[in-house]
């Protein structure tokens, strides 16, 4: 069997912290130390932040497990989003810390177990998932969501994303953006982002509408229709203002806009 380097790294992280940090020895040994595999810390994780009343840890952890163990793309897609965490976030200092303390990662795993139970007709089970992530993580994404791998959530708080929308794989987010519908209509009526996309601070795109490959949504704007790959958009609603300095802007998480030493046109 091929050794995990993802789960070696963050073992390795943990027992320097632990040995750091001795006060937090018995939570780095709980969370990480005692277990054998990255699927088994996560799952212990998500479980003991999104217990309730009417659902233990032990219970919900089965859930998970169940989820992970029976979608090996869920389990690639974790330890490419660790990967995208520690690469565009210059807060985080391994792959340890999002694990361990990230919401926006935390709430983007458990969309994924969501998403799984969702397709395997586990509806009201999906549903309860989402309601408890939102509820602790302030990130609501719904179950039927169709989310790519390498996607990073920075901070997490406010974060929307609805029923038919689509976020391609390498995609980056920060705090406030949605991803919603313009009404009531029913069917295909959420935003598709596609691959390599920046989406800024409180950025909101409504509608089924969609984003280019390697666009770019400065922070605040209101989208509300298709951005062509590539391209910076910008304002209430957006337009475009240049294009991106790089062609997958999420990678470089840089939100500035032209004439502010970002791109140009």
């Amino acid at each position: 069997m091929q050794e995990d380097l993802v789960w070696r790294e963050i073992r390795e992280e943990v027992s320097r912290e632990a040995r750091v940090e001795p006060i937090l020895a018995s939570f780095l040994h709980a969370t990480v130390l005692n277990h054998d595999r990255l699927e088994d810390a996560l799952s212990f994780r998500l479980a003991e932040k999104l217990e309730s009343p009417n659902l233990h840890a032990m219970l919900l952890r089965e859930v998970i497990g169940e989820a992970l163990a029976k979608s090996p793309g869920i389990t690639d897609s974790v330890r490419a989003d660790l990967r995208a965490v520690r690469q565009r976030d210059p807060a985080c200092t391994g792959l340890c810390v999002p694990l361990l303390y990230f919401k926006g990662f935390h709430a983007l795993q458990a969309y994924r177990v969501s998403h799984w139970l969702w397709n395997e007709g586990r509806v009201p089970m999906a549903l309860h998932l989402q309601n408890r992530v939102s509820e602790v993580f302030a990130v609501d994404i719904h179950p039927a969501a169709r989310i790519g791998k390498g996607v990073f959530i920075d901070h997490g708080t406010g974060v929307v994303i609805g029923e038919t929308a689509v976020v391609e794989d390498d995609v980056s987010m920060l705090h406030g953006v949605t991803l919603g519908g313009t009404g009531k209509q029913t069917g295909d009526r959420h935003p598709k982002v596609r691959r390599g996309v920046l989406l800024s601070a409180g950025a909101g795109v409504f509608g089924n509408v969609e984003i280019g490959e390697g666009a770019k949504v400065g922070a605040g704007s209101v989208v509300l229709s298709d951005v062509p790959p590539h391209t910076t958009v910008v304002g209430v609603p957006s337009r475009v203002v240049g294009r991106p300095a790089s062609d997958q802007p999420a990678l470089e998480m840089d939100q500035t806009l032209p004439g502010t030493g970002g791109d140009g046109i």
